[in-house]
C-alpha cells in the first residue's frame, strides 16, 4: 500500500461493540492496525454513528463514545453519520478527497449494516477497498449467527467490483501500510 491509503474505522462505539461477537479479538486487531497506520503516518479516519435524543447512540452519551481502547488521537478526523452509508449526507467523501485517499482499509461494526453498505458504496464512489476479515463484528440476527454473517460477508465481498474499483478481503496480519 502507499500514501493514498487510509485506515477507516466504522462505528466502533461502546454501545455497539461492547457485546459484539469476538469483541476482544476484533478490538485487538484494530489496535494492531492502528499502531501500524500511525507508525507509517497512514491517515486514520473514524466514522461515528449518531442517533436522536432518547436512542442508544445519542450524541454525548457513554454508548455513543468510540471505544476507549481504540479512540482517535488529536488530528484524526471523526465523520458523523446517521445512516448505514458513511458517504450519505456526511463529510466522508470530502475528508477522503482532501487527503488524496484512493484505497480504504476498513474495520468496524456492524458487519451487515454500516460496514457492508459503506464498502459497497465506496466502489461506486471511486475507491478500492480492503476489508479486514478479522476486524469487523456484529451480533446474532435470529436467523444467522454473527460468525455466519461475518463469514458470508467476507466470502461475498471478496472480489466484488464496480467498474474499475474492487473489494478484497484479507486478515489483519497481512495488512502492511508503507
Amino acid at each position: 500500500m502507499n500514501n493514498d491509503t487510509a485506515l477507516v474505522i466504522i462505528d466502533t462505539q461502546v454501545g455497539i461493540v461492547e457485546n459484539a461477537y469476538r469483541r476482544d479479538e476484533v478490538l485487538s486487531a484494530i489496535r494492531a492496525l492502528l499502531e501500524k497506520a500511525r507508525t507509517t503516518q497512514t491517515p486514520v479516519i473514524y466514522v461515528q454513528h449518531e442517533e436522536p435524543e432518547g436512542y442508544e447512540l445519542e450524541v454525548g452519551t457513554p454508548p455513543w463514545e468510540i471505544h476507549p481502547s481504540i479512540a482517535p488521537r488529536e488530528g484524526e478526523p471523526v465523520v458523523h453519520k446517521r445512516a448505514s452509508d458513511s458517504f450519505y449526507d456526511t463529510t466522508f467523501q470530502q475528508v477522503l478527497k482532501e487527503r488524496g485517499i484512493q484505497t480504504l482499509v476498513v474495520v468496524g461494526a456492524q458487519t451487515e449494516y454500516c460496514v457492508d453498505t459503506t464498502i459497497r458504496r465506496a466502489t461506486t464512489q471511486g475507491y478500492n477497498v480492503l476489508l479486514v476479515e478479522d476486524a469487523h463484528t456484529t451480533f446474532d440476527s435470529g436467523i444467522l449467527t454473527a460468525e455466519q454473517i461475518i463469514a458470508h460477508t467476507n466470502n461475498t465481498l471478496n472480489g466484488f467490483r464496480s467498474d474499475n474499483y474492487r473489494i478484497l478481503v484479507k486478515p489483519a496480519e497481512e495488512i502492511a501500510f508503507s
